[in-house]
This record gives C-alpha cells, structure tokens and sequence, in this order.
C-alpha cells in the first residue's frame, strides 16, 4: 500500500503547455513505468490539442469526463494558481498537487474557505512543494526519482530540500520509503503535518516516519500533541530553523517566528515531550530513524 498516490492514480496536469510543466509531466509519465498515470492536461486555449499524445482539454471537468482523471497536478502561474485549485476542486477530484509558488496568501485564503463551504472531499498538497511520490509506482510532482526506493519509511515535510536530504540518509542506510510526502512551506497551504501523519498511521505498509518541519506557525505542535495521543508508530524529527532570529522570514513564507512562539526549539521540546525522538542536526534524521525502528 501508499498513501494518497498508486499505480492506479490517473492524472491531469493543468498547464500542461508551460515548458515546466512538459518537462516534469515527462519525466512522471516515464517514471510511471508504464502504468499509464499521467493522461490528461488542461489549457482552455489549446483544447483538442495534444502533449505527446497526452490530450489537452479546455477544463478539469471536461478531463475527467473524457478520461476519468482523479488527481491533479498544477504549474499554473501564480496569478492564476489559485482559480486552477478550486477548478480542480469543484470537479471533484481525490487529490490535487500545486507546485506553484508566490500565490497571493489571499487568494489562498479565498481557496480554503471555498473548500470548506464545498465541505470538499479533496485533499490539496500544496502550494509551493516538491509533491508526492510513492517510490517505483507513481510521483507527481518535481523531486528526483533517483533518490527514491520502495520500503516501509513515511517521509512528510514542509521544506522540499530537506525531504531529499532525509530520503538521501535513508538510502544511504538501505531504507526505502512506503511515501514522501512535501506538503510546502507557504503560510495558507493544503495538508499539514498532521494530516499525513493520520495516513501514515493507517498504512500498513509504513512501519515509521520522519517529520521535517520549520520555524514559524504551530502546525508541528499540533501534529506533536496528536502523536503523542494516537500515533502506534515511532516518529523521528527535525526542525529547520535553531538559529534564525525573531522577526525574520527564513526560505518560506510561512518560516517566521514571533516572539518565542514557533521558534525551532519550542517545536522540539514539544515534539520530544510527545514522544517523537528529534535531533538538531539535519544530518542524524537517516541514523536517528533507525534506531528506533
């Protein structure tokens, strides 16, 4: 098993004529191996034409009409990022995936309150992340494949960079990864920690996680305190930000701590008073992870 993406996922990439967006569905499609993920994309001034015999239509809706498309991924422009995620949403789909960055936060805003006026049953990653992939099946998104193999290790993070430095440590141990998860670091966004740790802890395929998280909001907390009430499964974790000053945004938009609140060693006392074992070096996630499992 996996969580949110398989072999059978069908995918309709929106803005599939930006050259961003050719190149990764490409590269996606090929990593599929075959199992005919990536099947549709979406520009409404192109529709009828085609991407490498990938079918362009004029709306999402048309898409999974046509071709029953239940996922999205978007490389949308940010001005228009936001209008391509509610498109998404209201036709319905499972998953939606936005790598863009630089969305406006209120056009984020404007997105998740439409969401839960829809009380939509679609999971969004996203904006501005690296994607999801479950290794030697299926990725949607801009991570590298090569760094990728399948074994029983959840991996969810908000910083892309560091979610390939915690799947590096784990190969380099021989440890492959039931999911990777980079939910993105912008301050409105799609799933967080905590909802990927829930799919996690009803995989049965995953035997153990790392959470990399950063400075700034109190999503980790939150996903901590969870843990630590109904998680069955050790968690290892990382926050990325022990020496950034107050006040300051670091990487994300959404990396910024006020006062003593969302500092990276607040996140770590109350992510090891919960249970999760946490280190201060990025470079112990691989070693830490394995000696608990």
């Amino acid at each position: 098993m996996s969580i949110l993406i398989d072999k059978d996922t069908r995918v309709v990439t929106q803005g599939i004529t930006g050259k961003t967006a050719q190149f990764h569905t490409r590269i996606c499609r090929n990593y599929a191996n075959g199992n005919n993920c990536f099947i549709a994309g979406v520009n409404p001034n192109r529709a009828g034409e085609d991407f490498e015999g990938i079918p362009i239509f004029a709306s999402v809706k048309d898409a999974k009409e046509k071709t029953g498309v239940n996922a999205s991924v978007i490389y949308v422009p940010s001005p228009y990022a936001a209008a391509a995620i509610l498109e998404a949403v209201e036709a319905d789909l499972d998953l939606v995936v936005c790598i863009t960055e630089g969305i406006p936060v209120r056009d984020m805003i404007e997105v998740k309150a439409r969401m839960r006026k829809l009380n939509s049953k679609t999971r969004l990653v996203g904006p501005n992340c690296p994607g999801v992939i479950t290794p030697e099946e299926i990725k949607i998104g801009i991570m590298s494949e090569r760094i990728h193999k399948k074994g029983r290790i959840g991996v969810v993070s908000r910083s892309g960079t560091l979610a390939y430095e915690a799947v590096g440590q784990l190969m380099d141990l021989g440890l492959g990864q039931s999911s990777c998860v980079g939910i993105g670091g912008d301050p409105v966004s799609g799933m967080k920690h905590i909802d990927v740790l829930r799919l996690f802890n009803d995989d049965p395929d995953t035997d153990a996680v790392i959470m990399v998280g950063e400075i700034g909001g109190s999503d980790e907390e939150e996903a901590a305190y969870w843990v630590k009430s109904n998680m069955k499964k050790p968690v290892v974790g990382f926050i990325a930000g022990v020496t950034a000053p107050p006040g300051k945004r670091m990487g994300h938009a959404g990396a910024i701590i006020s006062g003593s609140k969302g500092t990276a060693l607040e996140k770590l006392a109350v992510m090891e008073s919960c249970g999760i074992k946490v280190t201060k070096n990025p470079s112990e996630m691989g070693r830490l992870l394995k000696s608990v499992i």
